[in-house]
């Protein structure tokens, strides 16, 4: 096992150089004039969350996938930035962050749409949904988890799940919901469709304090559906997707019981949304969270984080897609935070592997050639490290630079040409 000194600096020169890297990356896709970029409002934003994913994760994602002269979808975008991460303390959680990006606000960690005074604050989704546009959040997480819940909830705690769901339904009014997280929304002893106590996982069963949410939801317009046919059929434009309990995988050590095998994928779910979204001639926002990246780097899985990280780059390819075909669009793609002190080193011998969550992973084949890499962890927690940005569509030249993450908000409402009160 590295002593903490050697472990520490090697860790700082690793952080060090892809933040270098992507410093430089930012400086040639900079803008000339950012001043006058706003020229015209976007119609359409779409935002993609990969929940703990920083540099070195997108790093090997990456490599996994196209190998070293290769890009990502979520790497070939013209505009990129670098965002500082903190709360009110220096290592942000999921719900502090996201309500950063939601609402232009430092708080504390725990808090969804409230700021450090407990106070409710407007989310950038409001906003939109007052200008007469569509919203929607998709996620592989539960739809009441920190991330899409700060876009259209305000509770003092992130726990407070069931409360969540009745103000996405009733308050913020979002019109497409797909995820997992059934549990919150049915009283204990109504298990729904997925079962109580399930073999994966015994500890999931329906927990709700509100009473029957989806019954509600569905008295409230929305279509409700839990598998990807009926899914594919809705045509409702408020649509409710349940898929799984709690998270739509099983985020367990290694080798024991760990799964990412979501009843409807990430792509399909964007694909979905964007598709019924769309049909508002006013436009739409759309939050969309990879959960898996955070949740097996947490376990310092890094074969699962690179799978799930590749399902949310496949979902970036969709937004891109419908991008090139509708211009008023803006796509973005950050994290909420970094994750696992995730760094990528070569294969060595010589290198002790280490143990607990110091223990390197891999190799992972690069793809297209015959090299490998190595991931190695210095926690199991979140970190500080700034986090990229890449942008594309509509207004994307306002995301490059470096800046703190309630900056999101201020160029997301600057490039919808909403007016923050």
């Amino acid at each position: 096992m590295k002593s903490p000194k050697k472990y520490g600096v090697k860790t700082a020169i690793v952080a060090t150089a892809a933040t270098a890297l992507f410093v430089s990356n930012v400086v040639t896709t900079q803008a000339p004039n950012q001043a006058n970029a706003a020229s015209s409002n976007t119609r359409n934003v779409i935002l993609f969350v990969g929940d703990g994913m920083g540099t070195a994760q997108r790093n090997a994602i990456r490599l996994a996938t196209v190998g070293e002269k290769g890009n990502l979808a979520m790497d070939s975008m013209p505009y990129a930035g670098l965002i500082h991460t903190s709360s009110t303390v220096p290592v942000t959680d999921s719900a502090a962050s996201a309500t950063a990006y939601a609402s232009g606000v430092k708080t504390y960690n725990g808090a969804i749409g409230m700021n450090a005074d407990k106070k409710s604050v407007q989310t950038i989704m409001e906003y939109a949904k007052s200008a007469g546009k569509s919203t929607g959040v998709v996620t592989t997480s539960q739809i009441t988890d920190a991330t899409g819940a700060a876009f259209g909830a305000h509770v003092e705690d992130r726990s407070k799940q069931s409360d969540i769901a009745l103000q996405l339904l009733t308050k913020s009014k979002v019109d497409v919901l797909l995820g997992g997280g059934e549990d919150f929304w049915y009283p204990a002893g109504n298990p729904g469709k997925f079962a109580d106590e399930p073999a994966e996982d015994p500890s999931e069963k329906s927990k709700g304090t509100q009473g029957n949410l989806v019954d509600k939801a569905k008295q409230l317009g929305y279509s409700y559906v839990t598998n990807k046919t009926d899914m594919q059929k809705a045509k409702s434009g408020k649509l409710l997707g349940l898929f799984a309990n709690e998270e739509m995988f099983q985020q367990k050590p290694e080798g024991e019981g760990d799964i990412y095998n979501p009843v409807v994928s990430l792509p399909e779910m964007t694909k979905k949304a964007i598709d019924t979204l769309a049909a508002n001639k006013k436009g739409f926002f759309l939050m969309v969270e990879e959960e898996g990246t955070d949740e097996f780097a947490h376990q310092n899985n890094a074969k699962m984080t690179i799978k799930a990280g590749q399902e949310l780059d496949k979902s970036v390819q969709i937004a891109k897609d419908f991008a090139k075909k509708n211009p008023d669009t803006l796509v973005l793609v950050l994290a909420d935070h970094e994750t696992g002190g995730f760094s990528i080193e070569a294969v060595d011998a010589e290198d002790e592997s280490g143990d607990g969550i110091s223990k390197e992973d891999g190799p992972f084949a690069i793809a297209n050639s015959k090299q490998n890499f190595v991931v190695d962890w210095t926690t199991s927690g979140h970190t500080a490290v700034d986090i990229p940005i890449t942008a594309m569509g509509k207004n994307a030249q306002l995301f490059t630079g470096v800046y703190e993450n309630t900056e999101v908000f201020t160029k997301v409402a600057q490039a919808m040409g909403i007016k923050v009160k």
